[in-house]
């Protein structure tokens, strides 16, 4: 079994166990080497400009808010803009700062005809520590992967 059967795999177990709506789920290293066996494949980042521009980008990512800073209104023309930027066949990952509203694009897109949807689990900065603070459990960023600030 080759690395991306058994990634995808991996991704598709967490279904069940979890309860998704969509093809399945990823930690931030998984989705990285996914993103680099699987061609075509798209690495969708939903925070805000506000979170790119201050907590940083991942190189390569396209960029779509889920929901708009500062007012946190819902990105009405989301699905819009994703079928613009990615195709519907594509392999698609959502990434956000936590993994809570790339969940919920993975959802919907999943729902409105992308069948290849896969969440980032722990997202950019990961979950909170004892101290309530992002970005040293868990991640993308804590775990060493490509992003500039």
């Amino acid at each position: 079994m080759g690395k991306l059967t058994e990634l995808l795999n991996l991704a598709q177990a967490r279904v069940h166990e979890l309860g998704l709506t969509y093809a399945g789920a990823l930690t931030p290293r998984e989705a990285w080497e996914l993103w680099q066996l699987a061609p075509g494949a798209k690495l969708v980042d939903v925070r805000t400009h506000a979170e790119w521009d201050w907590v940083g980008r991942i190189p390569g990512a396209v960029e779509i808010e889920w929901m708009h800073y500062p007012t946190n209104q819902p990105n009405s023309h989301f699905l819009a803009q994703l079928k613009q930027q990615v195709d519907p066949e594509a392999l698609v990952m959502f990434i956000c700062r936590s993994g809570v509203r790339s969940h919920n694009a993975a959802s919907l897109a999943s729902r409105s005809g992308y069948a290849e949807c896969y969440n980032v689990l722990e997202g950019f900065e990961g979950d909170k520590d004892i101290k309530g603070q992002r970005g040293h459990t868990g991640g993308w960023r804590h775990g060493g992967l490509p992003w500039t600030s």
